[in-house]
């Protein structure tokens, strides 16, 4: 086994089947105050934080005028998803087994905090992580490396610690290095190989499940 290391993974995507819902969330609520833009669009952006996400799909136009209350309404939209939101084949065995090979385990997400608890139940796995984030933490979500840098103080480590990062989207792996870590993907994101490959992934696998068959190939051996 190599030496033990800090796994930061991502919840939103990674471990619970959600980009879809939270895309067709954010139709929903920027729909609500009268801007209709296309899904795919929204897809693009998620795993993005919502803090930038209103600014990064229309500019600051957009932000200034619905951003606040867009985010507020994809919140309840999203609430109104969240029993349809399941953990993807696997989630629950990678947290297992990233433990039982002596790493420590964060959950990094900059989702709310009711759906950071929510998950967490659908995950069972309170009692496996050593800790979890939530949007409450940071001021700038991804790609800024604001929540890794949290996840990594929360145990004690400094920034420089060695640690992966296990996420979905192109905005995790951007995350990842600017906080300095590599990044392992799974492909539930719905980006292209090639996009996660430039942006930085040093591997890339279909499911948790995947991944956990394949830990040994990987830093977190």
């Amino acid at each position: 086994m190599t030496k033990s290391l800090i796994a930061v993974v991502d919840v939103d995507g990674t471990l619970i089947d959600s980009n879809y819902h939270h895309a067709l969330a954010w139709y929903r609520a920027l729909r609500s105050v009268g801007e209709i833009w296309p899904v795919w669009q929204l897809h693009r952006l998620i795993g993005m934080g919502g803090d930038q996400l209103v600014t990064a799909l229309g500019g600051e136009d957009l932000e200034r005028r619905v951003g606040d209350r867009a985010r507020e309404q994809q919140g309840r939209e999203a609430d109104a998803l969240l029993d349809e939101m399941a953990p993807l084949p696997g989630a629950r065995d990678l947290l297992l087994a990233i433990k039982e090979r002596g790493h420590r385990l964060v959950l990094a997400s900059s989702g709310k905090e009711r759906h950071v608890d929510a998950f967490l139940d659908k995950l069972d796995a309170r009692d496996i992580a050593d800790d979890w984030t939530s949007s409450a933490d940071v001021e700038a979500s991804k790609p800024a490396p604001d929540l890794l840098h949290v996840a990594l103080r929360k145990l004690g480590a400094p920034p420089d610690a060695a640690s992966v990062m296990v996420g979905d989207s192109v905005w995790d792996v951007e995350a990842a290095k600017r906080a300095g870590m590599p990044a392992i993907v799974v492909r539930s994101g719905g980006f292209g190989d090639d996009e996660l490959r430039d942006a930085g992934a040093i591997a890339l696998y279909d499911t948790p499940r995947d991944l956990v068959k394949a830990l040994d190939d990987t830093p977190l051996a």
